[in-house]
């Protein structure tokens, strides 16, 4: 069998996105994107906030909380002590020790550059004595959201149960302990973020193909060998996602905090291959709806037992 190399998977420049187009492969930016999106903006840190707007956009407006004159008054004047991620946000943690959260969900991008469309700009900071200054959050869908949590709050977000250790910190055995005796699909469980934190529909596909688990396959039936598969090849997709700086999709939509795509579509393995031959095998890759998300995986090589 021929070696396999990843066929380049197109994507669309900054000034063909569609502006309100709808897809049902566009997916929430997961911890690959949104890691690159913390490390594109990381600079800001030491730098003092002068402003902080909503910028005008006749698009649906997102949800930024406290209201924007009440968030401009706690943080202007004030120093970003550090850029940090939780889960799939950016973080910008104040030197009051409040924290800014980026949430981007479906199609928001955290940029320090110009955007791919102006009009659906949503809010902007103005930072003086840094390399970088201004703070864009771009979102075409209009479904992200800013906002502004105290240290308290802060806590009781971490505490509340909604949000699990993040995938990239995770051991082997909390990742069994955490998921092993549901009933629930591994793939359905994997998107769960109470579980792990980061990873969604595209790194789920992506490692349970390296890991050769099916995606169907209950948790609770899963050997001990068959978890730390899936932890390891997790990890591995995890951190060279991240160094190809995440996926951009034929949408476009996803750009790092230069507005540049990403890169490794172009290494995807199963995800969005349907019928095309497993890189693994020479199967080939199926397609599959799992909680009203599509699944890829391979029949021959990612047996179900």
């Amino acid at each position: 069998m021929k070696r396999w190399k990843p066929q380049p998977r197109k994507y669309f420049g900054r000034s063909m996105i569609a502006a309100e187009a709808t897809t049902t492969k566009e997916p929430m930016p997961e911890l690959p994107e949104v890691e690159t999106m913390r490390r594109g903006v990381a600079a800001v840190a030491g730098g003092t906030i002068k402003s902080a707007a909503r910028t005008a956009c006749s698009k649906r407006p997102i949800s930024i909380t406290p209201r924007v004159d009440r968030l401009a008054k706690r943080i202007v004047g004030k120093q970003i002590a550090s850029v940090d991620r939780l889960g799939k946000r950016v973080v910008l943690r104040m030197e009051t020790d409040d924290r800014l959260i980026f949430e981007p969900r479906m199609t928001g991008l955290v940029l320090v550059t110009d955007p791919p469309t102006t009009e659906h700009l949503r809010f902007r900071l103005t930072i003086s004595k840094s390399k970088h200054k201004e703070l864009l959050f771009w979102d075409r869908r209009g479904l992200g959201k800013v906002q502004l949590l105290d240290a308290k709050q802060y806590q009781a977000k971490l505490d509340d149960g909604s949000l699990g250790p993040d995938a990239l910190v995770i051991s082997a055995n909390e990742l069994q302990e955490r998921m092993g005796g549901s009933r629930r699909e591994i793939k359905v469980a994997l998107l769960d973020q109470s579980k792990v934190a980061g990873v969604g529909n595209i790194y789920a596909s992506e490692l349970l193909h390296l890991a050769g688990v099916h995606p169907q396959a209950r948790c609770d039936r899963l050997s001990s060998k068959q978890w730390a598969r899936i932890h390891q090849q997790m990890l591995h997709v995890l951190h060279v996602a991240i160094e190809h700086e995440g996926s951009t999709l034929s949408d476009g939509t996803y750009r790092n905090a230069l507005n540049d795509p990403g890169e490794y579509q172009n290494e995807h393995r199963v995800y969005d291959r349907e019928g095309d031959r497993c890189p693994s095998c020479g199967g080939l890759v199926k397609r599959i709806v799992q909680a009203q998300r599509a699944t890829f995986f391979c029949g021959k090589c990612q047996k179900k037992r």
